[in-house]
C-alpha cells in the first residue's frame, strides 16, 4: 500500500469530544497542557498525562529468533496493554538490539520515542544473527540502555527495562562497563530493570536473577520462543484495512525540516502496513484507538487536528507551509478539505473502536478456553508493569490485551 503525506489520526475530531491531548515539542515530550478537545458543557481543564519510558534489551543472536518474531508479533499488545491504565499514560519506546563483539555488530539502538511506528519499522528489520560463543555484550546494552537513551526527567515517570534474552554477559572483557556499575546509575535515575531469561541455560539465570535483584526489577523464565499468545481473530483483517483507511486521512504540514520528519514517519507507516501481519496491524489499530496512542497516531504538525482543534486558524498558514495538495487550493476549498477528512475519521474511528472492543472479547475466550495464559511473554511483561507503575500511581485492569 502507498501512503502519501496523507494519513491518519485515529482520533475523533468533534466538538463534543472530552478527551484532551497535551501539546508536545519534537522530541515527543509533554511541554504544554493546553487542552485540544473541549466540551462545551464543562470548563476545560489542564491534564499532565503520567510518563512511562520502557526500553526493550533484546539479544539478537542466532539463537532468538522465536523471541524476536514474538517480539515483533506483540509489541502492539504489550503497547495497548500499558495504555490501559487510568490515568491514561503518555507512553515511549526505545530498543537497545545487541550481540557480541565479532558480530556484525554488538549494540544498535532506537531511542524512546512516542512515535512508535518509527520504532516498530526499525524492529521489523532486526533478525536473528551471529553468536556462537556462549555469553553475549550483555554490560553493553545495558550501558546503553540505561546512558543512551533520552529518560524522563519527571521523578514521577514510570521508567523500566526488559533485558531479554538466553546467554549471560561477557565478565571477561577489560574495557566495558561492567552490570553492577551501569545498575547503580540506574537506580539513582529511577529506572528499574526487569529480566527475561529465554531457555534454562544456568549461568544466565544467575545472572539475570542478580540484575533484576540490584534493579529491585523482576525476573521471568520463558520458553526459547518466547512463550507468547499468538490470537488471531475474525475482525483482524477489517481493522488492519480500517486502520490503513485512517492512515491516509493525515494532512502534515510545516517547516522543511519537519516535513522531513513527517515523510519518516509516514515511510514508516508504509514499511508497517508492507510487511506486518493482519493480526499485528490490528493490534496497532486497538493501541492508536486509546487515549495513549493517540501520539503515535497523529505525530507532530497534523493539520487536520491542529484545525479542528482551533489551535490553528488555516487561513493564516502559510502557503510553503501547506501539504503540497493544498498550496493551489483557496482558503474555502482548504476548510471543506479539513471538515471532510475530520468527518471521515470521526466515522472510521468509531468502526475501529466497536471492532477492537469485539476482538478484545473475542480473544479474552479463546485464551480463557485455552486455560488461561500465564506463563505467557504477555502475562509476564503486564504483571511487572502492573505491579511496579502503582508507585506513579497508574492504575492497570487484571488482564493484559492480547
Amino acid at each position: 500500500m502507498k501512503t502519501t503525506l496523507i494519513g491518519t489520526t485515529l482520533f475523533i475530531l468533534t466538538a463534543a469530544a472530552v478527551a484532551f491531548y497535551p501539546a508536545l515539542n519534537t522530541s515527543g515530550s509533554v511541554v504544554a497542557t493546553t487542552p485540544i478537545h473541549t466540551n462545551p458543557l464543562i470548563d476545560p481543564v489542564r491534564v499532565v498525562k503520567p510518563k512511562i519510558d520502557v526500553v526493550f534489551v533484546l539479544d539478537t543472536t542466532g539463537s532468538m529468533s522465536g523471541l524476536i518474531t514474538a517480539a515483533k508479533e506483540k509489541i502492539w499488545s504489550i503497547a495497548t496493554s500499558m495504555a490501559s491504565a487510568q490515568p491514561a499514560p503518555e507512553i515511549r519506546i526505545g530498543l537497545v538490539a545487541y550481540r557480541d563483539r565479532g558480530d556484525a555488530y554488538i549494540t544498535r539502538t532506537v531511542d524512546l520515542s512516542s512515535d512508535i511506528d518509527t520504532v516498530y519499522a526499525t524492529l521489523m528489520q532486526f533478525a536473528a544473527d551471529g553468536g556462537g560463543d556462549g555469553p553475549e555484550s550483555v554490560n553493553q546494552a545495558l550501558h546503553d540502555a540505561v546512558n543512551g537513551m533520552s529518560w524522563s526527567q519527571d521523578p514521577n515517570s514510570y521508567k523500566v527495562v526488559f533485558l531479554v534474552g538466553d546467554a549471560p554477559p561477557h565478565m571477561d572483557y577489560q574495557d566495558d562497563v561492567k552490570y553492577p556499575q551501569t545498575l547503580r546509575l540506574a537506580a539513582s535515575k529511577g529506572i528499574i530493570v526487569n529480566t527475561i531469561q529465554c531457555g534454562d541455560e544456568a549461568e544466565t539465570r544467575q545472572r539475570w536473577q542478580q540484575i533484576a535483584a540490584i534493579s529491585h526489577g523482576s525476573y521471568f523464565s520463558v520458553d526459547q520462543a518466547g512463550s507468547a499468545v499468538a490470537i488471531t481473530t475474525p475482525f483482524d483483517a477489517d481493522l488492519a484495512r480500517l486502520s490503513a483507511a485512517l492512515d491516509e486521512t493525515r494532512l502534515y504540514y510545516g517547516t522543511p525540516e519537519e516535513k522531513a520528519r513527517q515523510l519518516a514517519k509516514v515511510e514508516a507507516t508504509d514499511t508497517l502496513h508492507a510487511l506486518a501481519s493482519p493480526a499485528t496491524r490490528a493490534r496497532r489499530a486497538a493501541f492508536n484507538a486509546t487515549a495513549a496512542g493517540a501520539t503515535n497516531a497523529i505525530g507532530e504538525s497534523e493539520l487536520v487536528e491542529d484545525v479542528a482543534s482551533g489551535r490553528v486558524d488555516i487561513a493564516t498558514v502559510a502557503v510553503d507551509k501547506l501539504p503540497a495538495t493544498m498550496q493551489s487550493m483557496s482558503v474555502e476549498a482548504r476548510k471543506e478539505l479539513l471538515e471532510k477528512s475530520a468527518g471521515k475519521r470521526a466515522e472510521l474511528q468509531a468502526r475501529i473502536r466497536t471492532l477492537a472492543d469485539q476482538r478484545d472479547d473475542y480473544a479474552a475466550k479463546q485464551i480463557a478456553e485455552a486455560g488461561g495464559a500465564k506463563d505467557s511473554l504477555d502475562d509476564k511483561i503486564y504483571s511487572a508493569v502492573r505491579e511496579q507503575a502503582k508507585s506513579t500511581g497508574l492504575i492497570y485492569p487484571e488482564a493484559p490485551k492480547y
